[in-house]
């Protein structure tokens, strides 16, 4: 066994890779060049699920809602959960205490745990016309004019879920950057004080800098995460009004079940599959130089 190294323990997980992602990934890939409505014979017809999917303009719609949504899953939540890190950890921790900053950690936190359907049932009642409590609240302060149907109007639909999810991505990278943080060595921070430095110059020239690492870590992932969408989509919209909400992962999903066109839609599930591969490769190549170069 000592002569084998480690590779015995690692069959079961190689295994179990090939079952659950290779295996369906290359049916998946198959699938994409026939015409199949999910039961009986395949069709063979090449490339031309390709040309339809290129040539279908809800399926660049549906692209152009994810770049939106991109912007709220990873962008916002990855530039403002650096600051308030920064926050909990320079000022809430030093002047109250660690456990005062590592319980508003875990309420920034807490709904990266919740269900997706509980997240979309509550926020579909928070947001509903009649009865929500946001209306109700626009209307107690004076501002029932801004009061209307926030999912269900194709002008402020998407707008709506790319605020529910800012407020739920915004707790992972708070709690990637805290534990960054506390790598960091204090003594830089003492030095950078005795210069004069300011909270702000510390945080760009310091803090910044040296988590890097989990800065990319963080914008990989939560990219990843808003290029596959789909239970919040599923819950709080089904990609509507009038596809305003429609993403690349359900439109995948309609094709497939609803409408039965498997070929069609394993399609674009090749294609969303191919843009994270690519997509993934290309931060982690950032992320090496970024390390080269420090």
């Amino acid at each position: 066994m000592r002569r084998k190294g480690y590779w015995p323990f690692l069959i079961p997980g190689v295994l179990a890779s090939l079952l659950v992602i290779v295996v369906p990934l290359v049916m998946t890939v198959y699938t994409s060049f026939t015409k199949w409505n999910g039961v009986g014979e395949q069709r063979w017809i090449g490339f031309d699920n390709y040309t339809r999917l290129f040539e279908d303009s809800l399926f660049w719609g549906s692209f152009s809602n994810i770049l939106l949504l991109i912007l709220a899953m990873a962008v916002v939540p990855t530039l403002l959960g650096l600051f308030l890190a920064a926050v909990l950890f320079d000022y809430v921790a030093k002047k109250f205490s660690n456990r005062w900053a590592s319980l508003f950690r875990s309420g920034f936190y807490l709904p990266q745990i919740i269900p997706v359907a509980v997240t979309g049932i509550v926020w579909g009642w928070i947001l509903h016309p009649e009865y929500g409590a946001l209306n109700k609240i626009l209307e107690t302060v004076g501002l029932g004019s801004l009061a209307h149907n926030w999912l269900g109007e194709p002008g402020s639909a998407l707008y709506s879920v790319m605020g529910i999810m800012i407020w739920v991505q915004l707790g992972y990278p708070i709690v990637m950057f805290m534990a960054g943080l506390q790598r960091v060595d204090p003594e830089l921070y003492e030095a950078a004080d005795l210069d004069g430095a300011t909270w702000w110059q510390r945080f760009r020239k310091i803090t910044v800098y040296l988590i890097r690492p989990e800065f990319y870590v963080v914008l990989v992932t939560t990219t990843i995460a808003a290029l596959k969408i789909f239970g919040p989509i599923f819950v709080l919209t089904g990609g509507g009004p009038s596809n305003a909400t429609l993403v690349p992962s359900y439109f995948a999903y309609k094709n497939f079940f609803e409408k039965a066109q498997v070929g069609y839609g394993s399609a674009i599930s090749t294609v969303l599959t191919v843009l994270i591969i690519v997509l993934s490769i290309v931060f982690l190549r950032l992320q090496n130089r970024a390390e080269r170069k420090a």
